[in-house]
C-alpha cells in the first residue's frame, strides 16, 4: 500500500471558479485557502450549491480555477496540460463518484481491476490478487463475481471504494459517499472511511452535507456560499 508522506497533499491558495449559467456570472467559489495535510481524513462540510463537489473537481484536476493556485502533492494542476493532469490523477487520485460510477458490464471484481489496468499496472497475477484483498478488506469478496445491478446500493459504493484504493494513490476523493445510502449503511460507510484511513494510510477529502457524517471524521471544513467559513 502506500508509502507514508509528511507534509501538505493539496495546498488552495486564493483559489476562485466563475460559471456562467443563464446568462449569469457565478461564484462557485470565492478566494478559497486551504491545506489538507497527509493522514487527513477531511470533510467539506455545505449545503447544496456552497461549491463542494466544484472544490473536489478542482482538486481532482477534472476543472481548472477561474484564478488562484491548485497544488497536490507539490504539483500545481492549475497550469498543467490535461494530458500531464490525467496521468497524474491516474497515478495519484482515486474518486469515489456519489453514483459509484461502476461499469455496468463488469463484474465486482473486474471494476476494482480495471483501474490497476488504467494506471499500466502489467502483472495481472499481483493485479487478480491486489483485487481480491481490496474487495475483502471492504467485506465483499463473497461478491466479486457480480454484476453491479446484482449489488445493492451499499454494495456499489463499497466496491467503488475499493476500486479507488486500486491504484495506491496518497489520495482519495470522495464526493457524498453515503448521499444514495440509508442511515444504517451510511453508518457502515463512515466506519469503513476511518478504518481504511487508518490501515491503509491515504489521505482522504470527503464532501458532504451530513453533519452526523462530518462529526465523526477527524476533521471539518465548512463552505457556505463558495468562502471557506472554518478550517
Amino acid at each position: 500500500m502506500t508509502d507514508e508522506l509528511a507534509g501538505p497533499v493539496i495546498e488552495l491558495a486564493s483559489v476562485s471558479k466563475q460559471y456562467v449559467a443563464s446568462g449569469s456570472l457565478v461564484m462557485a467559489l470565492d478566494s478559497v485557502s486551504l491545506v489538507i495535510n497527509a493522514g487527513d481524513l477531511a470533510v467539506v462540510l455545505g449545503p447544496s450549491g456552497a461549491g463542494k463537489t466544484t472544490l473536489l473537481n478542482l482538486v481532482a484536476g477534472l476543472e481548472k480555477p477561474t484564478k488562484g493556485e491548485v497544488k497536490v502533492l507539490g504539483n500545481d494542476l492549475a497550469r498543467s496540460d490535461e494530458n500531464s493532469v490525467s496521468s497524474f490523477r491516474c497515478a495519484n487520485i482515486g474518486f469515489v463518484f456519489q453514483s459509484y460510477n461502476l461499469v455496468s458490464t463488469l463484474t465486482a471484481g473486474e471494476n476494482v481491476e480495471l483501474m490497476m489496468e488504467l494506471a499500466g499496472w502489467q502483472n495481472f497475477e499481483r493485479n487478480e490478487k491486489l483485487t481480491r484483498e481490496l474487495v475483502g478488506m471492504v467485506g465483499l469478496e463473497d461478491r466479486m463475481s457480480h454484476l453491479p445491478s446484482q449489488l445493492s446500493g451499499g454494495e456499489q459504493q463499497r466496491i467503488a471504494i475499493a476500486r479507488a484504493l486500486a491504484n495506491d494513490p496518497p489520495l482519495v476523493l470522495a464526493d457524498e459517499p453515503t448521499g444514495n445510502l440509508d442511515r444504517g449503511t451510511g453508518q457502515a460507510m463512515q466506519k469503513l472511511l476511518r478504518q481504511l484511513n487508518e490501515e491503509v494510510g491515504q489521505t482522504f477529502v470527503i464532501v458532504t452535507h451530513d453533519r452526523e457524517f462530518a462529526a465523526h471524521m477527524d476533521r471539518a471544513i465548512s463552505l457556505v456560499d463558495g468562502k471557506v467559513s472554518a478550517a
